[in-house]
């Protein structure tokens, strides 16, 4: 007797998505470039001209090549792609490339830069490979390590930011380089008009909604 399949991985990832980007009545994000716009609307991450090259021949902003692929192979393994469009479908590793070049956020960007080293060393330390060509599994034990390093650190900070940036990156207005074909607002089931994705209703509890969603218990 056939049995139909179940839908838990579909929900399970628009439920992170939702838990992790909803609370406050807002989205979760560094910058206004989320599906809700500010009143003063964010001008595109500035060219400061190319660094290196990313796959399909696009030149980069702030990343080396090689970067880009640490970069690239990170945030897979934070929405990696299943039944679900990932990170690399949606185009984050653009977003964040272009993002960092943003004049307010160079602070954010020396950040970043620092974590992503140390990141790469502690792979060749532990696996005598780059991040990027590490086995999946391997990636996802050296982000853990990271994530599960005390708060104050630099690793914590960078995962931190790598996480958030990722979710930019998948749920913002595409015109910032990311949520590429719209994907993420397709995920979310947010309706659209234009290029601008409505906002949650008004009145949204999202603290409370993470509780009911089971997320506090």
């Amino acid at each position: 007797m056939s049995r139909a399949r179940p839908a838990r991985r579909r929900l399970t990832r628009r439920s992170f998505i939702q838990r992790l980007s909803f609370l406050g009545g807002g989205v979760v994000l560094l910058g206004p470039l989320a599906c809700k716009r500010s009143s003063e609307e964010p001008q595109p991450a500035k060219d400061t001209g190319p660094l290196g090259t990313a796959p399909g021949g696009r030149q980069t902003h702030t990343f080396s090549s090689f970067e880009f692929a640490v970069v690239a192979a990170a945030t897979e393994r934070i929405l990696p792609k299943d039944e679900d469009p990932g990170a690399l479908d949606a185009d984050v590793p653009v977003y964040i490339d272009r993002i960092l070049q943003t004049p307010s956020m160079q602070p954010m960007r020396e950040d970043f830069m620092t974590g992503l080293a140390a990141l790469e060393r502690r792979s060749q330390r532990m696996f005598q490979k780059g991040f990027a060509a590490l086995t999946p599994a391997q990636q996802d034990e050296l982000l853990t390590l990271f994530k599960d390093s005390p708060p104050s650190s630099g690793e914590a900070h960078f995962m931190e930011l790598l996480t958030v940036l990722t979710l930019e990156g998948f749920l913002g207005d595409p015109s910032y380089g990311g949520n590429k074909g719209k994907v993420g607002w397709r995920l979310m089931g947010f309706d659209t008009v234009g290029t601008v994705a409505m906002a949650p209703p008004e009145g949204y509890d999202g603290p409370k909604c993470l509780r009911e969603c089971g997320v506090h218990k």
